[in-house]
């Protein structure tokens, strides 16, 4: 049986490793040994846009936290009319040379679209940085809202940081959270923020593939 491969790794601010490893034409991008994201199972991100804001404005502009592999940049500019834009945050440089390099072409290289605007740094920064900037926030960074890649991610998801994305959205705005698992609980925790929250079960992408989970936040 052919082995994965690992074409590059990159630390993070903390220490952490990553890795993009290739079998074939599948990817994979590791945190410290376990799975963050797969090119062979991305329909959960690809929905994240159209669970959050299924009919954007004209100037609509959405925060995209985590490239990842493009996936959900790419599923947000597919329904992002033309005089919208998307700011996408990645900590890590070398996810950004990724997407440049071997795994653009699996998105359809949406970083290259003009509508998108690139921060290199934390998406926490960027929501404190902002107000009543955003029409959707899509966090993709974790694998839920307890199971961080980074621990200091935890600060996303308590209150001070829910009041912080509830202030840099527009009223209506949504803010929309990838889970690998059910986070009910966090629905509580939503609407203790002022939000109006649902959780939405996602498959992965065909039968096969697991589910996964979209808590979805909504500023009144």
């Amino acid at each position: 049986m052919k082995p994965w491969q690992t074409l590059a790794v990159a630390t993070a601010p903390d220490g952490s490793r990553f890795e993009l490893q290739r079998h074939d034409t599948n990817y994979v991008i590791l945190a410290d040994g376990y799975d963050l994201m797969t090119s062979f199972a991305h329909g959960s991100e690809d929905a994240m846009m159209s669970l959050a804001c299924p009919r954007p404005r004209p100037d609509a502009c959405v925060l995209v936290g985590g490239l990842g592999m493009g996936y959900t940049l790419a599923a947000t500019l597919a329904l992002l009319p033309p005089e919208g834009s998307v700011v996408v945050s990645e900590l890590i440089p070398e996810v950004v040379d990724w997407n440049r390099g071997p795994l653009g072409p699996l998105a359809g290289y949406p970083l290259d679209d003009p509508r998108t605007e690139l921060v290199v740094g934390d998406v926490v920064d960027v929501i404190r940085e902002s107000n009543s900037r955003f029409d959707a926030i899509l966090l993709d960074v974790d694998n839920g809202v307890d199971s961080f890649t980074l621990a200091s991610n935890s600060r996303l998801y308590s209150p001070k940081g829910l009041a912080a994305a509830r202030r840099s959205l527009r009223p209506g705005g949504a803010l929309a959270i990838w889970s690998v698992g059910i986070e009910r609980t966090f629905e509580r925790t939503f609407h203790a923020a002022g939000f109006a929250a649902s959780t939405h079960r996602v498959r992965g992408r065909g039968k096969r593939d697991g589910h996964y989970s979209i808590l979805v936040g909504r500023k009144g």
